[in-house]
């Protein structure tokens, strides 16, 4: 089992996140934020993990601490789950269409650092989130995991189907690059190393 769990204590948030990336569950999900549970939710059913997560953080402010601290244990725990990346596919993509809004994800896990984030919401919050914060909290996630990662929204009326499809595209994406790999039984890289 492919697995990690981690803690991350700092002046502005107290974070416990175990993930299981072989496992699809329906782990407990405490962001301090009901929208934000609700998208970490449709990551872990739309990927096929079980990820638990309280977060105790200064949501007295904003939520920008406590996603961004998410988004870095997050990121830290797809590492620890796929350690060398011997024998999986390595590159996800996914299209996910939700009611009126159209998103697509495509993920590397190159342990090189890319980011694209092509969204435009169409409303300035979504569920007492600054819209801006979505952004931040994939850039902060991409870094951690050592990922490209390019996010599109092609089109939407409505900042949480927009989001939901986002979403699930990625945990659709993470799910298809994380699989065991038809093509090559090493690292999928021809550096051998990634």
């Amino acid at each position: 089992m492919r697995t990690s769990s981690i803690v991350r204590n700092t002046n502005e948030t107290k974070i416990k996140l175990d993930l299981n990336i072989d496992e699809g569950g329906r782990g407990k999900i405490n962001s301090g934020n009901g929208f934000l549970d609700h998208m970490l939710d449709l990551f872990q059913v739309h990927g096929g993990f079980t990820l638990n997560l309280e977060c105790n953080g200064d949501t007295y402010v904003d939520m920008h601490h406590s996603m961004e601290d998410i988004a870095i244990v997050l990121g830290q725990a797809l590492v620890e789950c796929l350690g060398d990346k011997k024998g999986i596919e390595r590159y996800g993509f996914y299209f996910v269409p939700m009611d009126e809004a159209l998103a697509r994800v495509c993920i590397d896990f190159s342990n090189r650092i890319g980011f694209v984030w092509n969204v435009k919401l169409p409303s300035a919050m979504a569920g007492g989130i600054e819209a801006s914060m979505f952004e931040h909290f994939f850039k902060s996630l991409c870094e951690n995991a050592r990922m490209n990662l390019h996010v599109e929204l092609f089109y939407g009326n409505d900042s949480h189907h927009c989001l939901e499809a986002i979403f699930k595209a990625f945990a659709r994406a993470v799910g298809m690059a994380i699989s065991p790999s038809r093509r090559v039984g090493g690292v999928p890289s021809s550096k051998g190393v990634l």
